[in-house]
């Protein structure tokens, strides 16, 4: 394996990577390797990509959040047997 050093590094891309880095638990060298081979289209293409936009939310809910959701989609629920003839 080789080894690169890559300088100037600007203040917003060092921290878009560190924040990435840690959303997914993994090391900055690994992020950066990923980011690389997937900008050059090497490696394997995910079917499906990964997103990190809904990250924040997870455990924010309260369970008056939840039950409020529930009552809220459960017309979504329902089937109009008329529409699936």
């Amino acid at each position: 394996m080789k080894t690169l050093t890559i300088r100037g590094l600007d203040t917003e891309l060092d921290l878009k990577i560190k924040e990435r880095a840690a959303q997914s638990g993994e090391s900055i060298n690994r992020i950066v390797l990923q980011l690389l081979k997937s900008s050059l289209g090497i490696g394997k293409n995910k079917a499906f990509p990964t997103y990190y936009d809904l990250d924040k939310l997870a455990g924010t809910w309260t369970e008056n959040d939840e039950l409020e959701f529930t009552a809220n989609i459960e017309e979504l629920g329902k089937v109009d047997k008329e529409l699936w003839k």
